[in-house]
C-alpha cells in the first residue's frame, strides 16, 4: 500500500478507510471515533495533533492509504466498464450471427 508503512499498518489503516471511519492516531487506538470527537470537543488535545513532525508523518501515511484506495476503486471501475463494453460487443455479435443464420436458413446454437 505504501513504502513508509510498517508491516500490517497499511492494511489496518485501509480497513478504517473502507469502513468510512476516521483513522485513529497514536494514543487513540481502542477508542471509537465518536469518543475521540467528544474528547476533542471538550477541549482535550489528542496526542497526535500537537507535534508538527508526528502530524506530518501521519498525514503522509494517511495520504498513501487514501491514494491506494482511490487506485483500487478506479481499477474496479475500469474493470466493470470493460466488462460492460465486452458484454455489449458480444450481444451485438450474437445478434448479427442470429440474423445472418436466419437469412440463410441455418440453425443458431
Amino acid at each position: 500500500i505504501g513504502g513508509a508503512l510498517r508491516p500490517g499498518e497499511g492494511e489496518a489503516m485501509a480497513q478504517y478507510v473502507q469502513e468510512g471511519k476516521r483513522i485513529p492516531r497514536r494514543g487513540e487506538v481502542g477508542m471509537k471515533a465518536d469518543e475521540i470527537e467528544g474528547y476533542e470537543k471538550e477541549g482535550y488535545v489528542m496526542s497526535g495533533s500537537r507535534h508538527k513532525r508526528m502530524n506530518a508523518v501521519r498525514v503522509r501515511k494517511e495520504n498513501q492509504i487514501y491514494s491506494a484506495e482511490e487506485k483500487r476503486a478506479l481499477a474496479l471501475f475500469n474493470f466493470e466498464e470493460r466488462q460492460q463494453r465486452e458484454n455489449t460487443i458480444l450481444a451485438d455479435f450474437k445478434q448479427i450471427m442470429a440474423s445472418k443464420l436466419s437469412e440463410t436458413g441455418g440453425k443458431a446454437d
